[in-house]
Formats: C-alpha cells, structure tokens, sequence
C-alpha cells in the first residue's frame, strides 16, 4: 500500500513538474481560417503576447477550409503535450451539424481550453449597388428568388450560420457561394461575384472606412462601438437573424489539467493586457473570462443551438 501511494505521488509530482517546465520549446497554433480572417487577427494578436509570457515562440500556421474542420482535424491527431493548439471560431460548434461524417469527435477528441473573443457579422454590399438599407435587399430577393448571390466563408463556417439564419428571419431565398474565407469572400464583392456577406467586422472595417462596402446592419443584440450608425439586424426588421462570430482555443484531448489551467491563466491575462485590449477593441471585438470548465459549458450549450437552427434551415448534413 505505502508503494502504491508512493507511486501515485511521483506521477502526480511528475504531472505538476510538467506543468511547470512548460513550455520548454515553441508551441504551434493551428488557425483554422485563411490569413487575414477574423479568426487568424484575434489567434495572433493573442498569440503574440503569450510568446512573451511563455519565452517561446507561438507559431502561427493556417489550415483552412472545410468551414474550419481541416485545422480541427490536424490538431485532433496531434500529441496532447501542449505543444499543438487550435484557434477556430464558432464553426467548431457548428460542424456536427453539417458534416455527416467529421475526421474527429468535437466532444471527445478536444479539451476546452480558453474562449478569446467575439464580434459581430456585418451584413456588406458593394457601395455603387442598389442597396442603401437592408429592407432593400431582402425586397429584392423576394423579388427574384436565388437571383441574389450571398458570400460566406465555408460551410459550416459561423458566417454560415449567419447567413442561415438571416434567410429564414427573413423569410427570403439567395444563392449561397461558399469561399475557402473572408479575403476570398471580399474579393469577390469587390469584382461583383457576389452581391452580399455577412463578414467579421475586424477584415472589412477598412474597406468600409475606405467607402469600398456598405454597412447595412449588424449581428449581435446591440450595435457595435465601432460602427455605431450601423442597425443591428433586429433594428432594420428582421429579429431571429443575430449571430455573433466569436473565437475560441482548444488542444488534443489528453492534455494534462495542470497545462490546460496554466494555458487558461496565460490566456485570461493576455486578453486583459492593455495592448491586446486595444488592438482587439479596434478590431470591434470584445474579450471573455472564462475557465476551461465554464468554457466547455458554453460549447455544449453552442451545438446544442447551432444544431437546432441547422436543422430548422432545413440543411442536410453532407
């Protein structure tokens, strides 16, 4: 019995040391979006200032596509030491209910580490279009149902949800053009491909600023410091359509606890530094202060959610 306790203390100091020597090497990040994504400016906004608390490099390294699940997958199968993390939005919540057949359990094959921020979607067309309102749009596809062609960033991605859930509120029917992300999407607005996006406010800010897009409502609840002549979609008419984009950090299940809370803490201080504040808040996000716990809560309660509205939209898992 004494050598079987002795044992378990040695694994548990073994554990503890672990926790403290790490990271003795650089970390990798998995984004899940293309570069200049709102998932990939808030992942290395974040990244950055963690690199100078650990006193390691935080690699960056995008793997997009599959509306997130690509870069899901890669980190799915990594080691769970630590040293391999996924940065991804709302669409890691999203995705049970779209891919029928996902490399990877969301549930079981992840651990719950920190959620970062959120921002909302901001519904954009081409300024030299038709459309000065967001009434005027959805008049125009009632008109000329599928006539209108919508941008997203991928199925499954969380400005497909938005998309969803914007056409059902208002009760309207476009052709959706999914992209590989955001640049992709704003490309194609610009050489008039596609008529409108639900876009994170973060890429599209300085096009707006720059009179390149118009605005015509927002996503979330109430409207965004950032945009503040902007309607939220419930103000332009159309309750039911809010769907915040927001972005989240996981690693391989099997992640030892201790490295998870530090991970957590080291997140949890980084979004309250001042400089990370700032650049983040310009970018029209707001931070969150949550623990591994609570935020596994939250990504339960989210697919819970998004598989209703999936559902509801009457999409079929592919």
């Amino acid at each position: 019995m004494k050598t079987l306790v002795k044992l378990l203390a040695a694994a548990f100091a073994a554990v503890s040391l672990q926790a403290q020597a790490w990271p003795d090497k650089p970390v990798r990040i998995i984004i899940s979006f293309t570069p200049g994504s709102a998932t990939d400016i808030v992942a290395r906004v974040v990244g950055a200032k963690l690199s100078e608390y650990w006193g390691q490099p935080v690699v960056a390294e995008n793997r997009a596509g599959a509306g997130g699940s690509i870069g899901s997958a890669a980190v799915a199968r990594s080691d769970p030491d630590g040293y391999t993390l996924l940065v991804n939005s709302n669409a890691h919540c999203v995705n049970p209910a779209i891919y029928a057949k996902l490399p990877y359990d969301t549930l079981k094959d992840f651990v719950d580490i920190a959620p970062l921020a959120v921002q909302p979607n901001v519904l954009t067309v081409r300024p030299d279009g038709e459309f000065k309102t967001l009434r005027d749009l959805v008049e125009s596809a009632k008109a000329k149902p599928n006539g209108l062609f919508i941008g997203h960033a991928g199925i499954g991605s969380g400005t497909h949800l938005n998309t969803e859930k914007f056409l059902d509120a208002a009760n309207i029917k476009m052709t959706q053009v999914p992209f590989k992300g955001t640049p992709e999407v704003i490309a194609a607005m610009f050489s008039g491909d596609v008529h409108a996006y639900w876009a994170p406010i973060g890429p599209v800010m300085g096009p707006i600023q720059g009179g390149k897009l118009r605005p015509l409502a927002v996503s979330t609840p109430k409207r965004n410091p950032r945009l503040p002549d902007v309607p939220t979609v419930a103000e332009a008419g159309y309750k039911g359509a809010e769907a915040p984009l927001w972005f989240g950090l996981w690693g391989p299940a099997g992640i030892s606890a201790d490295v998870v809370n530090k991970i957590n803490a080291d997140v949890r201080r980084a979004l309250k530094d001042p400089a990370v504040q700032d650049r983040l808040v310009k970018g029209g996000n707001e931070t969150f202060d949550m623990s591994p716990q609570e935020f596994a809560q939250m990504v339960r309660e989210h697919i819970t959610d998004y598989t209703r509205v999936i559902k509801a939209a009457g999409v079929k898992p592919q």
